[in-house]
């Protein structure tokens, strides 16, 4: 089975098309993402209105590459799966109602899918990872760690209390003046840098449970900048490093807190998904600990990593296969959600 996925959540315009069979696996045919880098680095930022806007410009030009380079029409196609959630409402609704249009039209399933869900089944596509298996989600808007026991089967087991690691890397690397987006900055400044000059706090770390906290650091980094400025070349990678450090330093002893947590199923795996999931440093650190537990450690391709449709496509296509091919009936009236939990039981983030 053939499906199209259509992801605009942020400022990425994505279409991809992902091949499916259960003998097999998955396949991505084709993978083609646009991005706007450009047009929100002057803001150090994401700006939604110009994201929205730029959704609209590009999209229909995006899904025809990915239809013509996986040498298929629409009409070769058995469901779409597009991003309905969560995310920025203006690109939501042009990624979804784009996909309404197209299925309308073709008389195609629709799935409306959860960002989230969809970095969450990647590693099936990639790694055919078999349930249940631990996640740690890492990208600018999430940090979460999710036991991921079966297809629509997602139970938080920690998430941050303010701000997503990814913010906490484009945030430092917009006050040290490396340029938006922040998280490859740093990454590369990093490797220059003395991790250990700057006496950063690990917020949380040595606390019970699984959630987050970067507020704390990404202020500890503003202060300490503001005490050796002007700042020199070495100093901000200094600073950069050792922001980095306490960054993993806490992502690896959350994760450790929800592989020892009681009640926990047999994982398969310790997989890490979304943007800061691309960041060598990170996997080498993230790695150890599955190691530590006796897992197998999965992270999908860089491609893979960031915003991008073929992880859309994919959970489209678990979906259909799951109810067999008969679609669901009230996708066209489907909403877009700004926000919209993985986890249906979901609980407030804790601070005890």
């Amino acid at each position: 089975m053939l499906t199209l996925g259509i992801e605009t959540s942020c400022d990425e315009t994505a279409a991809a098309v992902v091949r499916r069979d259960d003998a097999s696996g998955g396949e991505v045919v084709s993978n083609v993402v646009l991005s706007q880098v450009d047009q929100h680095a002057a803001f150090g930022g994401v700006v939604p209105e110009i994201a929205a806007r730029a959704h609209v410009e590009a999209l229909d030009r995006v899904i025809a590459a990915a239809l013509t380079d996986a040498s298929v029409t629409l009409g070769d196609i058995d469901c779409v799966g597009a991003t309905a959630g969560p995310g920025l409402i203006g690109g939501l609704l042009v990624g979804l109602t784009t996909a309404k249009a197209l299925c309308w039209a073709a008389d195609t399933p629709l799935y409306a899918i959860n960002h989230l869900e969809g970095h969450a089944l990647t590693p099936r596509l990639t790694d055919s990872v078999a349930f249940p298996y631990l996640l740690l989600l890492m990208s600018g808007g999430h940090t979460q760690l999710v036991s991921v026991e079966g297809l629509g089967d997602y139970r938080l087991l920690g998430g941050t209390i303010d701000d997503a690691v990814g913010e906490a890397f484009d945030k430092t690397a917009k006050l040290l003046g490396l340029g938006y987006p922040g998280g490859p900055a740093v990454e590369n400044l990093a490797r220059d840098g003395n991790a250990t000059r700057f006496d950063l706090p690990r917020p949380l770390k040595g606390r019970a449970g699984a959630d987050f906290s970067f507020a704390g650091l990404k202020t500890a980094v503003r202060l300490a900048a503001e005490g050796q400025a002007p700042l020199s070349t070495q100093t901000t990678a200094d600073l950069a490093a050792s922001f980095q450090r306490a960054a993993i330093d806490c992502l690896v002893d959350r994760t450790g807190n929800a592989l020892n947590m009681p009640g926990q199923p047999a994982h398969t795996a310790l997989v890490a998904a979304g943007g800061v999931a691309a960041n060598q440093a990170v996997r080498a650190r993230l790695a150890d600990i599955a190691k530590q537990h006796g897992l197998p450690f999965v992270v999908p391709p860089a491609r893979l990593c960031g915003d991008n449709a073929a992880m859309i496509a994919w959970a489209a296509a678990e979906h259909f296969a799951d109810d067999g091919g008969a679609g669901t009936p009230d996708a066209l009236a489907a909403p877009a959600l700004a926000r919209w939990p993985l986890d249906a039981r979901a609980r407030p983030a804790s601070t005890a």
